[in-house]
């Protein structure tokens, strides 16, 4: 068994208690451990942070750009083996895996370009002889709390625009999959990231919550996680000056216009819905399907599930992986026995795949349901498996309606010909992410992410739009004329 060290001001450190990471294709045996830190440990993270930043602000932009720009090349080189690990701890396949890795690298890339631009405004003055400006500075030190589903890709999202801007951060890694974060922090730090500017807390969360969420010294937390872990932290920081990102929960949905390409369609929303078994934060859950094309598209949707190969990530002829731990896999299958008892009709699926060596792992068959009704479970919660649920409509409006007839707003699709159609959606459908002939998933590292009502805070990801949340605007007049004139 592989045993890691875990980086805390600039050193890479070991504790006297583990936490053991499991294979989720074959849980019996763990195949790597990480230190399991102390709350003291964390409190020391937070020095470290509070320190590096002081010296990080300061730092020259285009010093900033290099590190980030020398970390993506690292990752880059590290492909093979970053993956390997990513599959390994998650269960996710090797292509997966392969292209979230290069993924985590184009955001280092990408923030290394805008650290260049620097972030600011030309403003005109209503005094004479005077020029003013914003100019955009780093907030502090930011704490980061990222999931087990996209253990790198999420970490890499978080921390390159704030490390970009000069923010320090103390990063918590899912205690399922630290691997993957764990090489995200060793590229940044063997490409010269100054000690304390990143330390990542691999911990046990009942054990060091406290000095994780309380510390004096945080400026900002980032969040993508469960509702309900996500308004604990909301309502934990409700009298303090501390801001919040949060990327939540999400149900969405595809809908099939009567006019769509249905072949095209149903690939589309496979892809959508089982990629990754159904383990992303804009996977689509539900299907809104036209009457006059239901029957012929669910027999394709059907045709393209079935057609699924169910097995390790590191196979490489496996397209559905398994589930991410025991306890993911065993809440699907309780999720889907709600939907069988609450009058689902299963089209294919249903149930857990325990097929040969897959008995020992985390696995789900790929399920379609029909006849799901709008005040069903699995229609209004968020189940986050190989779990699709199909619904007919008489025509768009109600479409529409079903669409936004949950609490959520993460993300969307419509499929269909109809120009007018189409941009009809796009204006009507409540959610901040809209996609028409395409899936709800793979959004690129320049696009502002993030949900509208319960799915996520008001601060987007991605793109520029992450600054808003990582950088605090100051305004600055200068008066470059006569100081008589001024006085008058």
């Amino acid at each position: 068994m592989r045993t890691l060290e875990t980086l805390s001001g600039g050193e890479w450190v070991v504790t006297g208690e583990w936490i053991d990471v499991h294979d989720p294709a074959d849980v019996r045996t763990p195949f790597a451990r990480v230190p399991a830190l102390a709350a003291k440990d964390v409190t020391r993270a937070y020095d470290h942070a509070e320190r590096g930043f002081a010296a990080w602000k300061r730092t020259s932009p285009f010093e900033r750009a290099r590190i980030l720009t020398d970390a993506a090349r690292l990752i880059r080189e590290r492909v093979d083996a970053i993956a390997a690990d990513v599959t390994t701890e998650n269960g996710k396949t090797g292509a997966e895996a392969r292209g979230e890795t290069l993924k985590a690298a184009d955001f280092l890339d990408y923030y290394a370009g805008l650290a260049r631009q620097g972030y600011g405004t030309l403003l005109y003055d209503a005094r004479p002889d005077t020029r003013t400006h914003t100019q955009r500075e780093p907030i502090g030190v930011i704490l980061v709390i990222s999931p087990w589903n996209d253990p790198l890709i999420t970490p890499a999202r978080k921390l390159a625009p704030l490390l970009a801007a000069g923010n320090a951060a103390v990063f918590k890694p899912a205690t399922e999959t630290p691997l993957s974060g764990l090489h995200f922090a060793r590229a940044l730090h063997d490409a010269g990231l100054p000690a304390g500017v990143l330390n990542v807390v691999t911990g046990r969360t009942p054990e060091i919550e406290e000095a994780l969420l309380d510390d004096p010294r945080i400026a900002g937390i980032t969040f993508t996680g469960s509702n309900a872990v996500g308004n604990r932290i909301r309502r934990r920081l409700a009298d303090r000056n501390v801001r919040f990102q949060g990327e939540l929960g999400g149900k969405n949905a595809s809908v099939v216009l009567r006019d769509a390409e249905l072949a095209a369609a149903a690939k589309a929303v496979v892809a959508a819905s089982f990629g990754q078994a159904g383990q992303r934060c804009t996977a689509t859950s539900r299907v809104v399907v036209e009457r006059p094309v239901y029957e012929e598209f669910a027999r394709l949707l059907v045709t393209e599930v079935e057609a699924l190969r169910t097995g390790p990530g590191s196979d490489p002829a496996t397209t559905l992986c398994p589930l991410s731990s025991p306890k993911q896999r065993d809440g699907v299958l309780a999720d889907l026995r709600k939907a069988i008892d609450q009058g689902a009709t299963v089209l294919t699926g249903g149930g857990a795949d325990t097929e040969g060596d897959r008995a020992h792992g985390c696995y789900v068959q790929p399920t379609v349901l029909a006849d799901v009704a709008p005040e069903s479970a699995i229609w209004r919660e968020e189940v986050f498996g190989p779990v699709l649920a199909v619904r007919v409509v008489e025509d768009f409006d109600r479409a529409v309606d079903a669409v936004n007839d949950t609490d959520y707003g993460l993300a969307a699709a419509v499929f269909t010909r109809d120009l007018t159609a189409a941009y009809r959606f796009v204006d009507e459908a409540e959610c901040g992410q809209v996609a028409v002939n395409t899936t709800t998933t793979g959004w690129d590292v320049h696009l502002p992410f993030g949900g509208f009502r319960d799915s996520g805070t008001a601060y987007k990801e991605q793109g520029d739009e992450v600054l808003r949340f990582s950088t605090r605007v100051k305004t600055v007049a200068v008066h470059f004329g006569d100081p008589e004139r001024t006085r008058g």
